[in-house]
């Protein structure tokens, strides 16, 4: 039975039935119900905040808890548009509760959003990666919540790239919306853990803290491999993108096509100048990546479809193998790729042609650092 979960785990379809130990923050009601009760509630959320198969809004509904309003990050409440798209607000059809867009020009929930609020709920499900932009949208609802005398719960879940900690720390000169803070790439935290950080080394802006309140999981710990029953974004769609992401979101920074508008997203890399014995591919215009990088244009590179299963540090051979196929060293990075880095130490280590061994030790100093921080916040047994 183990070798058939370890197949399973590999392929990145592990079952429903092999993951039922753990139960996740939202699921635990019974241990927040209580912090709800006649109080108006504000959830940011999307769809993956569930609980078995119904969505947290209807499951407290049907709870008779007061929702005023919902929030929404980047690819909004359904979790549907692109990455980067810019939602306005909106009504959700099923319940007709406002739905408030805090992505684009408004990230940021004002008093007027908060007035009609008692105690804001935050219910995302991340993937523990740096510049995935679920950790900034919370770090901004703490800010709002602390600005405003709201009270914030956290409801956890589990990280799937919670097992290790890897990549350079983010320089705080490079700071933006996908990297807020001195963190290493994958930071091996869950958002509640993360949630904790941000209050304890107040990070938060101007030294605030809020009142926070984290529902842990259950019978999780960081050496748990969590298959995501959802989705996280549109272009995430299974267990071997997600493993990957670290390391291929790269790509953002760069010429290549990393398969958006292909049916292997964060799967795929390449580029109609790479050599056209490699592996082809054409982005389409789809739903979640409309207008995707290289659009209709036959892409020659890599599939790493097969590269399945956790990974233990970041697969910075894909990047590295890239540039010195890439013909024209000039066009290779854009002006994207040292915020996706957090430093622009990493662009001039590729560009002379260092080592992976080398450009890791490079990192070292600064996970240490990192490691000694984050053991502070542990809500889970370490791997």
């Amino acid at each position: 039975m183990k070798r058939i979960l370890l197949i399973w785990l590999l392929c990145g379809c592990l079952p429903a039935f092999a993951q039922t130990a753990v139960k996740t923050g939202a699921e635990r009601t019974e241990v927040y119900l209580p912090l709800l009760a006649g109080k108006r509630v504000g959830l940011l959320v999307n769809q993956t905040s569930i609980i078995g198969p119904s969505h947290l809004v209807d499951s407290l509904l049907k709870r008779n808890v007061k929702i005023a309003k919902i929030f929404s990050p980047e690819h909004g409440f359904r979790g549907t548009a692109d990455a980067g798209e810019k939602l306005g607000n909106s009504t959700d059809p099923a319940t007709g509760i406002p739905i408030v867009s805090l992505y684009g020009s408004h990230r940021k929930a004002d008093a007027a959003d908060l007035a009609d609020v008692d105690v804001l709920i935050f219910d995302l499900q991340d993937v523990g990666v740096r510049f995935y932009t679920y950790i900034s949208s919370l770090q901004e609802l703490m800010e709002s919540a602390a600005q405003y005398g709201k009270p914030l719960i956290v409801l956890d879940r589990p990280n799937p790239n919670g097992h290790y900690v890897d990549g350079p720390v983010l320089d705080t000169a490079f700071r933006s919306f996908v990297g807020m803070q001195p963190i290493p790439t994958v930071h091996g935290m869950t958002v509640g853990e993360y949630a904790k950080m941000l209050n304890g080394e107040r990070w938060l802006t101007g030294g605030l803290t809020c009142a926070l309140t984290v529902i842990p999981c259950e019978n999780y710990t960081h050496t748990t491999m969590y298959s995501l029953p959802v989705k996280p974004s549109p272009n995430l769609q299974n267990m071997t993108s997600i493993y990957l992401y670290p390391g291929v979101c790269l790509f953002e920074g760069t010429a290549l096509s990393l398969g958006r508008g292909t049916d292997k997203p964060f799967q795929v890399y390449g580029h109609p100048s790479l050599p056209k014995n490699l592996y082809s591919f054409t982005p389409r215009s789809v739903p979640g990546a409309k207008k995707p990088p290289l659009l209709d244009q036959t892409c020659y590179g890599y599939d790493l479809s097969r590269e399945t299963g956790p990974q233990q540090h970041i697969r910075l051979d894909f990047i590295l193998n890239a540039y010195k196929l890439f013909p024209d060293k000039t066009k290779f990075f854009n002006a994207f790729f040292n915020k996706l880095a957090g430093n622009n130490q990493l662009m001039e280590q590729i560009k002379r042609g260092e080592s992976e061994a080398g450009i890791r030790r490079s990192w070292e100093p600064g996970l240490q650092q990192f490691r000694a921080i984050r053991k502070k916040y542990l809500l889970y047994k370490d791997f």
